[in-house]
């Protein structure tokens, strides 16, 4: 099936321009001021905007976590994609303990395969990186097309792995051409705070905020990125939400590390503030929490 878009305002990375764009199947063929082409389908977007599709990095489809899984399925998740203008997504693997990166893949692949309605990747989370799973780094890059390993610097026995096996990752990952990326938080003195908070019988949603203070995150950061400047691994952070962790990151920059972050759209709206709400706080559990007023504005 072929598609005339006609008289649209296109809104590229580099340019914003009028004109016609033809598509043959799934590929666009054309792009000019008024195409002489005739199509199946033809849409007049004059006073539109039209984009490329988005992409976002960072979903979790279909995802078992604590006994119980993420809301959206392949099908819910990348349908409701679609209608906000995102055409690709990237979703995370998660190895589990004792097993191959290759067992998770099939896994995967096996919930993703004919549901998805829109186009997806993955990253791959490395959760026990040994001499087992080493040359599965190799594998991933030249046989999946996989090149980025997500690593959880907390949730001890579960997903974390320490510093040893992290560096270790990244010196394989950086040989191989891949980017390693992390949930950059200090797992041992946030379990250390959630057991003291438990002990004292404080358990509502603001001591979740208080076992997670900013410095927590600010020096997972910081170490991550040492360690990626050390191997020159190229490293990204993913839903980073305060201006210490921030700072790690520009301060990693200015040593001409490979250091990338991102951030999610509450930390930039919500503040802790919300988890002074007892019972209704608990709308706004996540890990990293909800920071300050401060953190949004360095955001």
């Amino acid at each position: 099936m072929s598609i005339l878009i006609k008289n649209g305002r296109i809104i590229t990375a580099t340019d914003d321009y009028i004109a016609d764009i033809f598509i043959e199947g799934e590929t666009i063929s054309a792009i000019g001021e008024n195409l002489n082409k005739t199509a199946d389908h033809e849409i007049d977007a004059t006073g539109k905007f039209v984009f490329p599709g988005g992409i976002d990095p960072h979903v979790h489809l279909e995802m078992p976590f604590m006994g119980t899984y993420s809301s959206d399925s392949y099908e819910t998740g990348t349908r409701a994609a679609l209608y906000g203008g995102t055409t690709t997504v990237i979703d995370f693997i998660l190895q589990t303990q004792g097993k191959s990166l290759k067992a998770a893949l099939n896994e995967w692949q096996s919930r993703a395969t004919g549901n998805a309605v829109g186009d997806y990747s993955f990253h791959m989370a490395v959760t026990d990186y040994n001499e087992n799973v080493k040359p599965e780094i190799q594998q991933m890059v030249e046989e999946e097309g996989i090149t980025s390993f997500k690593t959880f610097m907390a949730y001890k026995g579960a997903l974390m792995v320490d510093d040893r096996q992290m560096f270790d990752l990244m010196s394989e990952v950086k040989k191989q051409g891949g980017m390693v990326t992390a949930h950059a938080t200090n797992g041992d003195m946030i379990d250390l705070l959630v057991a003291k908070h438990r002990s004292e019988g404080k358990l509502s949603p603001l001591y979740h905020y208080l076992s997670q203070p900013e410095v927590t995150e600010a020096e997972a950061s910081n170490r991550f990125a040492q360690m990626a400047g050390y191997t020159g691994c190229p490293a990204y952070i993913v839903h980073l939400t305060c201006e210490g962790a921030l700072n790690a990151v520009r301060e990693a920059g200015a040593r001409n590390y490979q250091v990338f972050a991102e951030t999610c759209i509450q930390y930039l709206i919500l503040d802790a503030s919300l988890y002074e709400k007892d019972f209704e706080g608990a709308k706004w559990v996540m890990s990293p929490p909800l920071r300050e007023k401060k953190d949004q504005k360095a955001l």
